[in-house]
């Protein structure tokens, strides 16, 4: 058996540390001021027992800080010269022979009567008569030594990790604005990623809760809580896209009264991947990813000023394509299927398309029965017809197109609408308007 003992810093909290020793090993327990691990199943897979302590010391400072830590064959044994080196204390040999009555636990309340004795060591108190022991300081001493000396097995409450993550902390001052907040969440940001790294899952949406102080401001009652969500589009491990999501977030957000405490809780989650890489030196982005930068500016300008064009399946140029919010879902197939239900996607003569089409048609002047956009148009092509959108509660749209050539804009693109009668139009009552609908370059 080969088990460490970590110390961390006296103000640390020991819950993280947990969860980020969980990494290493699953079995591992909270005994007493320190944090235990057991990790003779883990040697293989990382490499032996010097290559597992150094990878877990040099995450742990880098993730969480500094740890004092030692090791032994039992936890007892480790725990002990944990507390010398706490002490300044070098580890006294043979070990665990020699080692003082005051760093095993269950023999602390009884030193003083055992020193009296002439007992002075762990070695010292083995040696003593067992029954004599049980009967005078209780079965635990005596089942203590054996366990220190691995002559009897060890078992402690291991931990385990939440299905979900939810944490509650809190705060240093209450928080009178929004990003007051932030200080707070990046610290259960911290241990939402070593809960996910333990889980090895990827966070998709989370929510932050804040309580406030005051049940009533200026007569009005106050809910106890509010809350905000964030999402992003694709799972992550990362804190620092989440981090600046959350101050964006935040920046925005408005407290109805100081807050005193903070709550994170993860609403969706998926297993973890992990990050896909290529081989390939070019292949490799830099810096922030295109969903991460367009999640910050729809939270920072509105999700309706951040737009990405969207395919539907309409005959209608103006109408092939709708702008839609770059975050969340690409809505252009629930809105194709309720504008158009019965409609297919347009097989139009794409090459005659001119390079540029407008938002809107332009109803073009008239020189008797001649269109004109700079001058009388002549047109160069046969016609192109359509006949479409009979589902639409403003009738059907029925247009004939032409590529005609204007004297000072160069190639256009237009089109004339028919009268919805065609009895009208054969009887020649019909009125005929025209449309500017593109440019070719």
């Amino acid at each position: 058996m080969f088990w460490i003992a970590l110390s961390p810093p006296p103000d640390d909290d020991l819950q993280p540390w947990l969860w980020w020793s969980l990494r290493f090993t699953p079995r591992v327990a909270r005994v007493e001021e320190a944090i235990v691990l057991e990790v003779s199943g883990s040697l293989r897979l990382f490499g032996g027992r010097k290559a597992l302590l150094k990878a877990l010391l040099q995450s742990g400072r880098d993730d969480l800080g500094p740890v004092q830590w030692a090791v032994g064959p039992t936890s007892l044994v480790a725990l002990a010269l944990l507390r010398c080196k706490l002490r300044g204390l070098d580890a006294p040999r043979p070990l665990p022979e020699a080692l003082p009555l005051d760093l095993l636990t269950a023999a602390i309340p009884h030193a003083a009567v055992l020193e009296r004795t002439g007992t002075c060591t762990w070695g010292q108190l083995r040696a003593l008569p067992r029954a004599g022991v049980s009967r005078r300081f209780g079965a635990a001493l005596v089942e203590a030594v054996d366990a220190a000396f691995g002559e009897q097995p060890e078992s402690y409450p291991w931990e385990v990790l939440p299905e979900e993550f939810d944490l509650n902390a809190e705060l240093v001052a209450l928080a009178t604005s929004a990003p007051d907040l932030m200080l707070a969440a990046e610290r259960l940001l911290s241990r939402l990623q070593l809960w996910l790294q333990a889980r090895n899952r990827g966070v998709l949406a989370l929510e932050l809760e804040w309580t406030l102080d005051l049940r009533r401001l200026d007569g009005v009652a106050l809910p106890p809580k509010e809350q905000l969500q964030v999402r992003t589009a694709q799972p992550t491990q990362e804190m620092a896209h989440l981090r600046r999501l959350v101050g964006e977030h935040l920046g925005r957000a408005k407290l109805s009264a100081p807050a005193n405490h903070l709550r994170l809780r993860s609403l969706e989650t998926v297993p973890w991947a992990g990050m896909t890489t290529s081989l390939l030196p070019q292949e490799r982005t830099e810096g922030e990813r295109l969903h991460q930068l367009v999640e910050r500016l729809s939270v920072r300008l509105g999700e309706d000023n951040v737009v990405v064009p969207v395919p539907n399946g309409d005959h209608r140029p103006e109408c092939k394509q709708a702008w839609m919010p770059a975050r969340g879902e690409p809505f252009g197939s629930s809105l194709s299927k309720a504008r158009a239900p019965e409609s297919q996607p347009a097989q139009a003569p794409d090459a005659l398309y001119p390079s540029w089409v407008l938002p809107q048609p332009l109803r073009l002047k008239m020189q008797g029965e001649t269109p004109c956009f700079g001058g009388p148009l002549r047109r160069l092509a046969r016609l192109y017809r359509l006949e479409t959108a009979w589902w639409d509660s403003q009738g059907p749209t029925l247009r004939d197109y032409f590529i005609a050539r204007s004297a000072q804009a160069g190639l256009l693109w237009i089109y004339r609408e028919r009268p919805a009668s065609l009895a009208r139009e054969l009887a020649g009552h019909g009125e005929f308007a025209w449309y500017l609908q593109g440019l070719y370059a």
